[in-house]
């Protein structure tokens, strides 16, 4: 493990025995963008802890996925943990979004820190809370909210949290992450346009200031 990973600064709550015994157990990986890091039905072996870049998790149904949400530097996979809790496959999968750092932290040594130190609980508490707001904001999209302001909204945040803006990115990639079909998304991006909130060049997409 790298030695320049100072986990006592990233999680100053936690008993320092157990960033000790983290740092002995657990490897960080370096995971190219675009990789698959977690398929739905897979057992979890280890629960990734993101030290830098961009990880987003999907739920999949009749062949038709739904970004969930982002795991930004610093936060962990809850649905990785409750399924290794439960001992249950996985009910998502999970891309790199950018080029990302990981730590791994092998299961069997997690259920073992639950057990021993108990402060390891208020990280993935932490993450629960997280999560649980994020899913309540894309139920509140899905139900509430205009194809527009779905496709408006999603760019804005990516723009946020990969500060890229030109974005990079296809009409059918975003169709993907908003479990919709890429003509839509392409009828749509056009009235964005037309109404001077994006400008299209390409594969990029750019957000205007209005």
């Amino acid at each position: 493990m790298e030695s320049k990973i100072d986990l006592a600064k990233i999680l100053p709550h936690l008993n320092e025995d157990l960033v000790s015994e983290i740092m002995l157990a657990s490897t960080v990986k370096d995971v190219p963008k675009g990789t698959e890091i977690l398929r739905i039905g897979q057992y979890v072996k280890v629960i990734p802890f993101v030290l830098k870049g961009l990880i987003k998790v999907f739920s999949s149904y009749e062949d038709k996925e739904l970004l969930l949400y982002y795991i930004r530097p610093h936060e962990s996979c809850v649905m990785s943990f409750t399924a290794h809790l439960k001992n249950e496959p996985s009910l998502v999968f999970a891309l790199t979004e950018e080029d990302t750092t990981i730590l791994l932290l092998p299961v069997d040594k997690v259920s073992h820190w639950i057990r021993r130190y108990p402060d390891i609980n208020q990280l993935f508490f932490q993450q629960y809370n997280l999560r649980y707001n994020d899913l309540i904001d894309t139920i509140n999209h899905l139900l509430f909210d205009k194809m527009d302001k779905r496709l408006y909204d999603y760019l804005q945040e990516k723009v946020t949290i990969t500060k890229k803006n030109p974005l990079k990115i296809s009409h059918r990639q975003i169709a993907g992450e908003l479990g919709t079909a890429r003509e839509v998304v392409s009828r749509v991006m056009k009235k964005l346009e037309v109404e001077g909130k994006v400008k299209q060049s390409g594969n990029y997409i750019e957000l205007l200031p209005w």
